[in-house]
């Protein structure tokens, strides 16, 4: 792409939910190529996209409406023209799919779920209601600072809302349930930049511990015929 075409535009927000679901609107109203995300603390997470910079300016607009949904302080940016040394402070997600051969998106008729707590407990109780309430797989957890912890789980849509309400009934109980989002079919490049498909291990496995087990002696038995 021409550098006098080219534009990064960035959404920041609070919550990572948020972002995420930003980011996803990003890459579905557009054309852009998503860099990945950054989060430096406190809550603050920022999508960065890449592209033409109409498509850019369009994209950036989508982000900024879906993550005000949230409720959340949200900034944006756009950089028309940047120097190629800037991505030296950018995500490099998008140099490691280069890299990486092309693939079969294995997401893109399920759906992934995040629900942020405010606390460690709140999030593992919300996980362990969620996987107790649907055939759901549980990918990993994220942390963005400020005590925020989301956890992120797939499987198909029905399943995925149905562990994602009774997760946050669980976190509200609890008492420290933040922001949660639900995102159908997602694009590979969500799937390349979230922990949402390291372990595609869809049948639990039993756990192979080596036991030492004595052999036990063989005692003779005398029987005594019956009177």
């Amino acid at each position: 792409m021409d550098i006098r075409e080219s534009a990064l535009g960035m959404v920041s927000t609070m919550s990572l939910p948020a972002v995420v679901s930003a980011a996803d609107m990003m890459l579905k109203s557009a054309t852009v190529l998503f860099m990945g995300y950054e989060k430096i603390g406190s809550g603050f997470c920022t999508a960065v996209v890449r592209g033409r910079i109409t498509d850019v300016r369009l994209a950036v607009a989508a982000g900024v409406d879906q993550a005000k949904l949230f409720g959340e302080e949200v900034t944006s940016s756009i950089i028309a023209r940047p120097y190629p040394n800037l991505d030296q402070v950018l995500p490099i997600g998008h140099h490691l799919r280069r890299l990486a051969p092309e693939g079969p998106n294995r997401l893109s008729s399920l759906a992934i779920g995040l629900l942020e707590t405010t606390g460690f407990p709140a999030m593992v109780g919300a996980c362990d209601a969620m996987l107790k309430s649907a055939d759901v797989h549980l990918a990993a957890y994220e942390t963005i600072g400020s005590g925020l912890c989301t956890a992120i789980i797939r499987g198909n849509v029905a399943d995925v809302t149905m562990a994602i309400e009774i997760g946050m009934y669980e976190a509200e109980r609890i008492g420290d349930f933040h922001s949660l989002t639900i995102i159908p079919r997602p694009l590979a490049d969500l799937e390349d930049t979230l922990p949402v498909a390291q372990c595609w291990l869809e049948q639990p496995q039993p756990l192979r511990i080596p036991l030492q087990i004595p052999e036990l002696e063989q005692e003779s038995l005398t029987l005594e015929p019956l009177e």
